[in-house]
């Protein structure tokens, strides 16, 4: 396998340990990356790291500190951090299994990849694969890479299996927060019924190949006419994508019909029609 993986370790289910490596599912090819330009000169700009009254300073002289206090720190040298041992560094212990459903989409951060180290170790991977499947569960444990250690989760994925780390509980903001000023109304039962003939109607199978990153195609369209233009600028004429009726109140009622109207329908039509309005939303 060409890429290198991220952590090499045994995977342990008790007294059974499988040889695995650990590659990121992960790629930021995708990505346009710009850099900063000093206009007046046309050359990029670079970064120094410096201090205070000594300006850049040599790489090697640098080494990590912790501030406890303002302004003040305690040195760690590279072989002390190297010292904390965790178990979790050389070994991800599966202590807990979970149904996939008991865990909020929002604990979940990045996918890696897991493969089995050599051959010997495929039999015991495959029992394992086969096992959460079979029990629909999520093998949790944690994991130290990177200078910290994550809580993470195992499941099967296709011939493989797949670990997901996972953002502990007081790195995500409390939901409640955010939805409290949320009214609790009833929706009104006719635009509910128009509302899951919408979803019936672009009800489909998962394809992630049939999504595209529009701006990022946008964004290599822009550099490659800006190169054909010899580096003037260019000034778009296209409309703009909103409605000219700046203000307007858009109806949902008439929203909705609109968009079941349109060909290519699978539920068909909603199963209801009335000519009258919506009924007013109550302020909780």
């Amino acid at each position: 396998m060409a890429a290198r993986p991220y952590w090499k370790g045994q995977l342990r289910l008790a007294l059974v340990s499988i040889p695995v490596e650990i590659y990121s599912a992960t790629k930021s090819g995708a990505s346009v990356a710009f850099r900063q330009i000093h206009e007046p000169s046309g050359k990029p700009v670079k970064y120094l790291k410096s201090v205070p009254g000594i300006d850049p300073v040599d790489a090697d002289d640098i080494i990590k500190g912790y501030e406890y206090e303002k302004g003040n720190f305690v040195l760690l040298e590279e072989d002390e951090l190297e010292a904390v041992r965790l178990e979790s560094k050389k070994t991800l212990e599966l202590t807990l299994f979970v149904p996939a459903s008991d865990i909020d989409v929002t604990y979940y951060e990045k996918p890696y990849y897991v493969v089995p180290a050599d051959d010997l170790a495929n039999e015991a991977y495959i029992v394992l694969r086969e096992a959460l499947k079979r029990t629909k569960m999520v093998g949790l444990g944690q994991l130290a890479m990177r200078g910290r250690e994550y809580v993470v989760s195992v499941k099967p994925c296709g011939k493989g299996m797949v670990m997901e780390t996972l953002r502990y509980a007081d790195e995500l903001a409390k939901a409640q927060s955010y939805f409290s000023e949320i009214p609790a109304d009833k929706p009104d039962a006719e635009l509910l019924d128009l509302a899951e003939s919408l979803i019936a109607k672009k009800t489909g199978d998962f394809d992630a190949g049939a999504f595209k990153d529009r701006y990022i195609d946008a964004l290599k369209d822009l550099v490659a006419r800006k190169l054909k233009a010899k580096g003037r600028k260019i000034v778009s004429d296209d409309e703009p994508d909103i409605a000219s009726t700046k203000g307007n109140v858009i109806d949902l009622m008439a929203a909705l019909k609109k968009s079941l109207e349109k060909p290519g329908a699978k539920g068909g039509s909603a199963t209801k029609s009335s000519s009258k309005k919506p009924a007013s939303r109550k302020r909780a």
